[in-house]
């Protein structure tokens, strides 16, 4: 006897309603997966935009006009420069949701073919984030000049974010690029593009725990206008992480737990947690601050899904047909057994104020 199967109405609204349902959780699941991109979303600095030619971030590179004065004394005003902006380029993601034929008569029931649509969102979601996660610290294999532009090239002395670059000669209004240190040469520069002195004796790779923790320091003060405006993370290789973990006593192994209770490790420098990503390259440690880097996203296509095209629908080739006795220039139709939906992002990550942001690479350890 056949067993009974519970009907649904048809592929495309099943599709379209459980599509419709997951969507609201697509998102949290795409940012809460990473440590660099959760990092991202609770501090406010994933911007959603709704249009424009390119994503533009006003930019502050001098001081205002400000002094004081006496009763009845006339204020000087004067125009005022150092007000610009950057410019970044719409760059567009996506990632496919497929669903053979042979998968729908597999699952011709309304429960499996629910069990199906999760697993294969699932799927997308993690391809997505893993793409995205990687863009970011740009070591994704192939990068592509479409691809979200690297926080490790935001995060930079020489160059260019936004469509400006950095001066070549240092200049003291001229403050676009971040304090950057190469441990495999021990040189680096700082804001204003003067060579960096560590303070104390000469470092020697590969580095020791002194060493590492002297680099870090001075770097997070370089990046730091000596009060409140300071990077407040700094994501890490395994290598950083682990050295410098062995580093520390067990009565100064301090965590900070509202980021340890989502699953993500991380110690304390100086206040601030420092994180392991598997995405960050090993020997490499950035300094971020909230207030000046982050995601752009374009409102109408944040991670959205587009319909599910029909099964066996047709498309017409762009090579010529090869059927024997055919025209050499007609073109073939072509079908597939599939529907296929696309889930597409919009957006690019920017930076507003590099100085404020530090990154450390070529770091070995002993």
């Amino acid at each position: 006897m056949a067993l009974p199967t519970t009907p649904f109405t048809t592929w495309d609204n099943l599709l379209t309603t459980t599509m419709r349902n997951y969507r609201k959780s697509l998102t949290d699941n795409i940012f809460n997966s990473r440590p660099l991109l959760e990092y991202l979303m609770s501090k406010g600095r994933v911007r959603m935009l709704d249009g424009g030619i390119s994503i533009v971030e006003p930019l502050l590179l001098g001081p205002g006009e400000a002094n004081s004065y006496g009763p009845w004394q006339q204020i000087q005003v004067n125009a005022v420069d150092g007000l610009s902006a950057a410019e970044f380029r719409w760059k567009q993601l996506y990632a496919t949701i497929i669903i053979s034929g042979l998968e729908e008569a597999q699952n011709n029931g309304k429960a499996a073919a629910i069990s199906l649509i999760e697993a294969k969102v699932m799927q997308a979601e993690e391809t997505l984030r893993d793409l995205l996660s990687k863009m970011l610290y740009g070591t994704k294999a192939g990068p592509l000049a479409t691809d979200f532009d690297p926080l490790t090239t935001l995060i930079d002395a020489t160059a260019a974010a936004g469509g400006i670059t950095p001066a070549a000669a240092p200049d003291l209004t001229n403050q676009w690029r971040s304090p950057t240190w190469n441990a495999a040469t021990n040189t680096g520069v700082d804001a204003k593009g003067a060579a960096i002195t560590m303070p104390g004796a000469a470092l020697s790779s590969p580095y020791d725990a002194t060493e590492m923790e002297t680099v870090l320091r001075h770097m997070f003060m370089l990046a730091s206008d000596g009060g409140s405006d300071h990077v407040d993370a700094i994501f890490s290789g395994r290598a950083w992480y682990e050295s410098y973990e062995a580093s520390l006593t067990p009565q100064v192994r301090y965590t900070d737990t509202s980021k340890a209770n989502l699953g993500f490790q991380n110690l304390m420098f100086k206040n601030v947690p420092l994180y392991w990503d598997p995405d960050c390259p090993d020997g490499t440690a950035l300094g971020l601050n909230s207030k000046y880097i982050g995601l752009a996203i374009h409102s109408d296509r944040n991670f959205k899904q587009s319909p599910f095209t029909s099964n066996l629908a047709g498309s017409v080739a762009s090579t010529p047909n090869a059927n024997p006795g055919a025209s050499a220039a007609a073109p073939a139709a072509n079908a597939i057994d599939a529907r296929v939906s696309f889930i597409t992002t919009y957006g690019n990550s920017t930076v507003r104020n590099r100085r404020r942001n530090f990154k450390v690479t070529g770091a070995t350890f002993s």
